[in-house]
């Protein structure tokens, strides 16, 4: 086992459009998504410790309630992975970590940021307690924790299907510049679904690789969020944040990512992306706004 202390990122999540296709007899919506990742996000720590312990800390760190030690769902992936590693040890018994989140993400923002958590203490502990769960074990208690625990646990650019356990390559995919946009108004997960009303879209998976943003874009408009609409009747500054966005110079499209609010803007090149940027947090002084682009490179721990 290693000693010291071992950091895992977790990128945050962007689905270039997310078409819920059904529900299934237990409640799951099944899913037809493209997501990828981009150059932000959060980053987790670990120390050995005697049991299992959860700081937050960074800019963001006051969204989450004070019941996060009881609820935060990277206590719980943890805990999970605990069992499952050592099934035949009393929990005491079994190796434990003391965790700190940096929080930079805004909280139930569409872009997986609890999931990507989940996903980098899989990660992460399985590094530091130098013990690893069959990869289909692995993935079975990913999907356990949430939709998008299993893609972010993949840190890859992938087509979601089923309830978001079954993973396919994306098709390749040009590099991206985005800015991404959150009013900083509640939008609850579970009253986006219900918002939904049984009205179910068809699937349209991407398949094909697509040589530019603009052809991206173009395929995109194609297809849409099935999320978007009851999102913006619960929250119409989803609606305003998307009209500043597609009113930026060199936007190429327009959507809200996930069940919202976080929406984000594609662009072809870095400086209308940062110029974008900078007109919106001049214009919207209380919104969360970041400029950012398609993560580069697999994920690297540290």
């Amino acid at each position: 086992m290693n000693d010291g202390t071992l950091s895992e990122p977790a990128p945050a999540k962007l689905n270039l459009y997310l078409h819920v296709t059904g529900r299934r007899a237990d409640g799951y919506h099944l899913l037809d998504s493209l997501a990828l990742f981009v150059d932000l996000g959060e980053r987790l720590q670990a120390t050995p410790a005697a049991g299992l312990s959860l700081a937050v800390e960074g800019p963001l760190a006051p969204a989450l309630s004070d019941t996060a030690d009881r609820d935060n769902l990277v206590l719980r992936a943890a805990a999970e992975l605990q069992a499952a590693l050592w099934p035949d040890r009393p929990a005491g018994d079994r190796p434990g970590a003391a965790l700190t989140l940096t929080k930079t993400i805004p909280v139930a923002a569409g872009l997986g940021g609890g999931s990507a958590d989940a996903a980098a203490a899989l990660r992460l502990l399985q590094r530091l307690w130098d013990r690893a769960l069959p990869a289909d074990r692995l993935a079975d208690l990913a999907a356990g924790l949430g939709a998008d625990v299993p893609v972010c646990l993949a840190g890859l650019p992938a087509r979601m299907a089923g309830i978001g356990e079954i993973l396919e390559p994306a098709p390749a995919l040009p590099a991206l510049q985005l800015v991404l946009v959150n009013p900083g108004v509640p939008v609850p997960t579970g009253a986006v679904f219900a918002g939904l009303q049984g009205r179910y879209g068809t699937a349209l998976p991407l398949t094909r690789p697509q040589p530019s943003p603009a052809a991206l874009a173009e395929a995109l408009s194609q297809r849409r969020n099935d999320l978007e609409r009851p999102a913006r009747f619960l929250a119409p500054a989803v609606d305003r944040a998307l009209a500043t966005l597609s009113a930026q110079e060199g936007c190429l499209l327009a959507r809200m990512s996930g069940s919202g609010a976080t929406c984000f803007g594609l662009f072809a090149h870095p400086p209308a992306a940062t110029r974008a940027a900078s007109a919106i947090r001049a214009a919207e002084p209380g919104w969360w706004v970041a400029a950012s682009a398609t993560a580069a490179t697999a994920l690297d721990g540290g």
